[in-house]
């Protein structure tokens, strides 16, 4: 029987070649970043990004200007082109869009 009183022997050292347990640090970042990202667009802007990323288009960001649509945009693989989604989910392949480098 065991002392209630007495302290507990320590945790023994981890065993060679293992790493001492930590909780898990993996987040689902991407996910949550894209529904961040994706949230406030329409459904007709939401279905045009879906599909548009099929084709390996990417959403890199949403200028949201106050009181007007999300606009979001999209960059093609190589990053050297981009379009916007419009409000009806029509794509902008021309935008007067100022990008920053």
């Amino acid at each position: 029987m065991t002392d209630p009183h007495r302290p507990r022997d320590p945790a023994g050292p981890d065993l060679a070649g293992t790493a001492p347990r930590s909780p898990e640090r993996r987040k689902d970042a991407p996910d949550a970043e894209q529904a961040a990202l994706l949230a406030g667009l329409t459904p007709e802007q939401q279905a045009t990004v879906q599909t548009m990323e099929a084709f390996h288009w990417r959403l890199k960001f949403v200028r949201r200007p106050l009181f007007k649509t999300p606009i979001p945009v999209l960059f093609n693989r190589e990053g050297d082109r981009y379009v916007v989604v419009l409000e009806d989910g029509a794509i902008d392949e021309h935008p007067t869009l100022k990008l920053r480098d």
